[in-house]
């Protein structure tokens, strides 16, 4: 068993909405959902596309996934997730918009938020007694990918290299493509999202959720979500 602090919109709003229906799933739900009916949602290679994204649901990662360390409990981490909420106020994010972020897609705040930084940081703190130490051969497959000194360092100490000065906040909309496909899905999921953007105003981040993962290639669920109310 696995669990993860995310960031994740209202399940009865049109952000969650969106982003479900374009990963093909709703973690919420439990369920599988309709690709938005969008040529480019027909062609066969979108199940792939986004079969990555899919398996973790809809969300921003604020605590990335881990496994319970000894001597804490499932009960203990949903207990902390309530004392975070009374302690920590929403956090305005502004316009989200499509960007590439390396070879996938996903939304990200049109401008840089220093308090979302902050708040990110203060998750990745506040639970990090509950995650059980990387194995090495976690460690040895994040360390393929070519990290800086500093991002070493973040992964030794929070078993995450992107957290800190190396965080960025994004809500992933696809798995990796190659350049022509990236540019061609992008074009479609922005005009798939501007009307969703033009009623939803300023997004804010105004509760954390605790997803799960009952084993590794299962897909996440939502667990609970605490309303922010510090």
């Amino acid at each position: 068993m696995r669990y993860a602090i995310y960031y994740m919109p209202d399940p009865q709003g049109p952000l969650w909405r969106f982003g479900s229906s374009v990963l093909g799933y709703d973690a919420a739900s439990r369920a599988e959902v309709a690709f938005p009916e969008h040529a480019a949602f027909e062609r066969e290679q979108i199940a792939a596309w986004t079969a990555e994204p899919r398996r973790y649901g809809f969300h921003a990662t604020l605590k990335p996934p881990f496994a319970l360390a000894d001597g804490v409990s499932r009960d203990e981490l949903m207990q902390t997730a309530s004392v975070f909420v009374r302690e920590h106020a929403d956090v305005r994010i502004g316009r989200l918009e499509i960007a590439a972020i390396g070879p996938f897609l996903a939304l990200v705040p049109a401008s840089p938020v220093a308090d979302l930084d902050t708040f990110a940081g203060n998750c990745v703190r506040a639970f990090d007694r509950f995650r059980a130490p990387l194995t090495s051969a976690e460690r040895a497959r994040r360390l393929q990918v070519g990290l800086t000194p500093r991002q070493i360092r973040h992964l030794d100490a929070w078993g995450y290299p992107y957290v800190f000065e190396d965080f960025r906040f994004h809500m992933t909309l696809s798995g990796p493509l190659h350049e022509t496909d990236r540019e061609q899905f992008a074009a479609a999921l922005r005009e798939l999202y501007a009307p969703v953007s033009q009623g939803l105003g300023a997004v804010e981040i105004d509760a954390i959720a605790v997803f799960s993962q009952s084993s590794l290639g299962n897909r996440f669920v939502l667990e609970q979500r605490f309303a922010l109310a510090g």
